[in-house]
């Protein structure tokens, strides 16, 4: 799906808060553009499938100065305290090094008090840049155990180097403070801005770039929803009285939306494991393949695919009518029970691959490629994609196919190495360590 705001939208919105709050020098939207540019550069623009991009960057800071304009207005956040969200917000994700998708907020920190350009912008704006660094560090997450008491030695430090804080316990209190308003404005960010669908696509990419498994996402994002509405209660009930009724609905919605997807995740796996109800993989005939309605069915459980795993998405349809590309489906209770899943792929050839993969056996048409497993979101988990995918092995072995080539989770290919499979990396990529493999067949 497309973001819900794009890059343009976002620094309109964002520099016209600013505006209104009072801070209508250029040099503030300089700081905008400027980060807007390194993320661009960095490959962490729009089109880096990451939770961590600069959309998400952005989306946090107009939540964050939305909620710190209103607190304003009740003498809860000061004018420069609105500037060193502002700042903070800005670059808390900012990893120059991009080891792995979740940011290292010590290397945002070294960036900031580094970079020459960045340094000369915040001077002109009066920003104290230790300041910065010790609300950035402070959306340090999760926020406890050596991870939250590493930061805190850190921030301390900071504090003892800037002159607004030192030797000064009130202002120190005032900027910790601030710094939780940060830390918890964004984790709230984009859940406020946009309905389920666009929730679950923020979902989804942060699976995909943290190389969960999709089997995860709905329970991993029950505990981050729990976590921060029961933990950060204060906080986080603040910031949400301080939004739009809008954003503020959005975020319910969306927290009540994972958790009935987990509950109808829960109920699925009973009716398996329980009432033994059977995930039925199926090869489906050619005059089913060619109805509308057959086609309809998979290209709706296909959108549900992260973007970067939707191959063949502008002729999808004829994909599936195709008799040369090798597909079956997965059905909930019987062979003519309701899809809820699928696996197609044909000869290599046929792909234009991620750059970067060089297939010695592209060209020798012995190697059949196997797309993303396409699941309803509910039906990870229950060995669905398993049984899809050991029937496709079947299939492209009765073509006559002696490889197959996918991706997969680096930990999903590794394990299945522990178990002797014939598998092998061809290409490793970071920091999404979604891989390209073959199996001999």
């Amino acid at each position: 799906m497309q973001e819900l705001y794009s890059t343009n939208d976002l620094r309109e919105k964002i520099a016209e808060i600013l505006n209104s709050a009072g801070f209508d020098s250029q040099c503030y939207c300089k700081i905008l553009d400027y980060t807007i540019d390194l993320f661009h550069q960095k490959g962490l623009g729009i089109d880096y499938y990451g939770y961590h991009n600069i959309v998400h960057e952005l989306e946090v800071t107009y939540v964050t100065l939305v909620a710190a304009q209103w607190q304003s207005l009740q003498g809860s956040i000061s004018k420069d305290g609105i500037k060193y969200l502002f700042a903070a917000a800005l670059f808390h994700d900012y990893d120059p090094q991009k080891r792995i998708d979740k940011p290292h907020e010590p290397d945002a920190v070294n960036f900031v008090k580094t970079d020459k350009m960045l340094g000369t912008l915040l001077k002109e704006a009066d920003i104290d840049s230790n300041i910065v660094a010790s609300l950035i560090l402070r959306t340090t997450y999760p926020w406890h155990g050596n991870k939250k008491e590493n930061a805190e030695l850190l921030i301390d430090n900071f504090y003892s180097m800037s002159d607004i804080t030192r030797d000064s316990p009130s202002e120190i209190e005032y900027y910790k403070k601030l710094g939780w308003f940060l830390s918890v404005a964004d984790r709230i960010g984009g859940y406020a801005l946009g309905n389920f669908s666009y929730a679950l696509e923020m979902a989804k990419k942060n699976a995909h770039s943290l190389a969960w498994h999709p089997s995860l996402i709905a329970i991993r994002s029950v505990a981050y929803f729990e976590d921060l509405l029961n933990n950060e209660s204060e906080m986080c009930n603040q910031i949400l009285e301080a939004l739009p009724r809008t954003m503020r609905k959005s975020f319910m919605d969306n927290a009540l939306g994972f958790m009935r997807l987990r509950q109808t995740e829960i109920q699925n796996k009973a009716s398996v494991i329980h009432d033994k109800v059977q995930l039925v993989p199926t090869i489906d005939p050619i005059k089913t393949r060619e109805k509308e309605e057959f086609v309809s069915a998979l290209f709706e459980i296909f959108q549900e695919l992260p973007s970067p795993l939707q191959f063949t998405k502008a002729n999808f349809a004829e994909s599936i009518r195709d008799p040369d590309v090798l597909l079956n489906t997965l059905r909930f209770g019987a062979e003519n029970g309701p899809i809820v899943g699928f696996v197609k792929g044909r000869a290599l050839e046929s792909y234009k691959l991620r750059q970067g993969i060089d297939d010695l056996h592209f060209g020798k048409k012995d190697t059949v490629f196997l797309e993303p497993i396409a699941l309803k979101m509910g039906y990870w988990g229950l060995r669905g994609g398993r049984e899809m995918r050991l029937l496709f092995l079947m299939q492209a072995q009765s073509k006559g196919y002696k490889y197959l080539s996918s991706f997969a989770l680096r930990d999903v290919i590794q394990e299945r190495m522990k178990r002797n499979e014939k598998i092998e990396f061809v290409k490793q990529f970071d920091p999404e360590r979604w891989d390209y493999y073959r199996v001999k067949l």
